[in-house]
């Protein structure tokens, strides 16, 4: 089979290889999809640099998130999930081969139904956009009375946690850096953006909450925002941090009076119950059609692999998927 490949770590130029590999086989408890599209995330790109983790195999096939057609299964799994529509996730989290190549070989678990009125394109948008923002708003817990700020609400992520969060009737207050991101994140249902790169985050939060502060905060850069938090957060309000840079200085003695509760998680390691909690909650709203996905045009084809990687890396507006 063809498949993007790297041996080393490095700029996308400099070591992403396209190339036959061996196909492989489903084993005991697995199933092989016939891949039709393949996600790029930042955490692909990061790990290709090594910048989150140097690299643990003598050759790894990035990215974790895809779609196609299951089209061999293994002992152990059904025959009659042959030609099923799925989606999977973790595909190269802590593996060696994840789906940037025409097959990919999971455990059956990982592979979950597709409806069949979603793209692969927008499958492949699923495992770590969507499952993050899902398990980000169930931990916040808004309700109709609920005011969120989800930081960076022209990046993929916030664009479903805004969606889930106002199913949830919340108002949202998302931070951009463009008109375009703004005009973005309000397609989605963000009541409210701030333009950083132009205006006072902190007053316009307070602003619009009539000084009270937000509830919650859906944070990707702790590193970078926790200076924030004590002049837009609410006593007894929660930050939900799912990305941060090595170290971030916290504003302690604010959060200690102030009872402010942090939740950090990490999308790749959700345990069974939140997995799954999160799963059927996305095939809900899949069935129901009430779920954009932003895919990011064009997408790439997979001898185009060291574009897409460098799409992600100047910040793509939507999820920037590889097509077989």
């Amino acid at each position: 089979m063809q498949a993007a490949y790297y041996e080393r770590n490095g700029a996308a130029r400099e070591v992403l290889q396209i190339g036959e590999v061996q196909t492989p086989r489903a084993g005991p408890g697995e199933v092989r999809i016939k891949l039709a599209a393949s996600g790029v995330n930042p955490s692909d790109v990061k790990s290709r640099q090594g910048f989150t983790r140097k690299i643990a195999f003598p050759r790894v096939i990035p990215h974790s998130d895809g779609a196609g057609v299951i089209d061999e299964v293994g002992d152990g799994v059904s025959k009659s999930r042959i030609g099923e529509r799925v989606w999977v996730w973790n595909g190269q989290w802590k593996r060696a081969f994840g789906t940037a190549a025409e097959y990919i070989v999971l455990p059956a678990v990982q592979a979950a139904p597709l409806p069949g009125n979603i793209s692969f394109e927008a499958g492949a948008c699923l495992g770590i956009p969507a499952m993050t923002a899902i398990h980000a708003i169930v931990l916040a817990n808004p309700t109709k009375d609920t005011t969120l700020l989800v930081a960076g609400g022209g990046g993929a992520v916030s664009q479903y946690a805004i969606q889930f969060a106002k199913a949830k009737g919340a108002t949202v207050i998302t931070t951009v850096s463009s008109p375009e991101k703004a005009k973005v994140a309000q397609e989605v249902g963000a009541g409210y953006t701030i333009d950083y790169r132009r205006e006072n985050v902190a007053d316009r939060i307070m602003e619009i909450t009539g000084q009270r502060g937000v509830d919650a905060v859906i944070e990707m850069d702790l590193t970078g925002n926790a200076k924030l938090i004590p002049n837009v957060l609410r006593p007894k309000g929660t930050v939900i941090v799912y990305g941060t840079g090595p170290e971030a200085v916290l504003p302690a003695a604010f959060c200690l009076v102030n009872s402010i509760r942090l939740q950090f998680f990490l999308v790749y390691e959700l345990d069974s119950s939140e997995r799954q909690r999160a799963i059927a909650t996305l095939i809900d709203a899949l069935k129901n059609g009430t779920l954009l996905n932003r895919v990011y045009q064009p997408t790439f084809s997979l001898s185009d692999t060291v574009a897409a990687h460098e799409a992600v890396e100047r910040g793509t507006v939507g999820n920037v998927i590889v097509t077989f």
